[in-house]
């Protein structure tokens, strides 16, 4: 295994994976897209099926494969030249070559987040079954993480496999142990579900969605109970600088609602890549030695 972390070996991991970082985020944004139509279409499916009415055909096929990417304001199908990630983008200066309507900045932001955040996890585990898994993880974090913010749902369709994930994962230690990780599984959506249920009888408002339970479950199969705390810590204070910041500047008011999945996402990941470090630092600040 030395040998695939000299010089040589080093830059082509690196490259390979930024190239693979960067076709992934491609097929992210498609999921961002595409998936909660997907969701919405399927959810009307079952509604007109529950009132006894007529299904409705669809047109033409939508799934993540199917249709091909086309501009949304002329509907020109997107050719292979102008969809390579990031770099396409870059040379139309952020325009779609056909009718130069502008292209949103999602895409190459989450190109580029997915190809730095995939490098830095190739850093951190090397190449062996351990960067698989968390390749997975990251990735699928910046698929919930995009989705949430955009339509407030964190789809089963995501998080209930990255949760089974986990737990097969820890199956043979890779990340904790099973026990933590089963105990981690139960504490995680219970913690919240405890939260979301005072919250409710006290306000007779929702404070969050039954989506981050899943997730918040997600990340302790993933990292065992242990790293609950801080996963906790770390959403909540996020979120309330950024919830704070946005009253602050006018973004939002107070009766605005904040997904809360991005910031369990982002601490998250950050408990797979540095969490006993975390949690170190977090018992010092608890105890201090004077």
């Amino acid at each position: 295994m030395d040998d695939y972390f000299n010089a040589e070996y080093l830059i082509f991991w690196q490259t390979a994976v930024v190239i693979l970082g960067l076709i992934v985020g491609s097929f992210l944004n498609v999921v961002i897209y595409r998936l909660p139509k997907m969701l919405e279409l399927a959810w009307q499916a079952e509604a007109r099926f529950a009132l006894e009415q007529e299904p409705q055909v669809p047109s033409e096929t939508f799934n993540l494969a199917a249709p091909r990417s086309s501009c949304p304001n002329c509907n020109t199908q997107i050719s292979a030249l102008h969809n390579i990630p990031l770099f396409s983008y870059l040379w139309l200066g952020g325009k779609c070559g056909q009718c130069r309507t502008s292209i949103s900045w999602q895409y190459p932001v989450v190109e580029l987040i997915t190809a730095l955040l995939s490098l830095l996890v190739f850093l951190k585990f090397g190449p062996n079954s351990e960067l698989v898994f968390a390749l997975i993880f990251t990735w699928s974090l910046i698929a919930l993480s995009g989705i949430d913010a955009k339509h407030y749902i964190l789809p089963d369709n995501i998080v209930l496999p990255i949760l089974w994930l986990g737990l097969f994962a820890n199956l043979s230690g890779r990340f904790a142990s099973l026990p933590d990780a089963v105990l981690g599984a139960i504490f995680g959506y219970g913690v919240l579900w405890v939260c979301f249920w005072g919250f409710k009888l006290v306000t007779g408002k929702d404070g969050m969605g039954y989506g981050d339970f899943k997730l918040m479950a997600a990340i302790g199969a993933w990292f065992g109970w242990q790293s609950l705390p801080a996963t906790l810590l770390i959403s909540s204070l996020t979120g309330a600088v950024v919830g704070i910041a946005l009253i602050i500047f006018n973004k939002n008011d107070r009766t605005t609602a904040i997904p809360f999945g991005p910031y369990i996402a982002v601490s998250g990941w950050l408990m797979m890549m540095y969490g006993p470090q975390i949690r170190g630092l977090l018992m010092q600040l608890m105890n201090p030695t004077f």
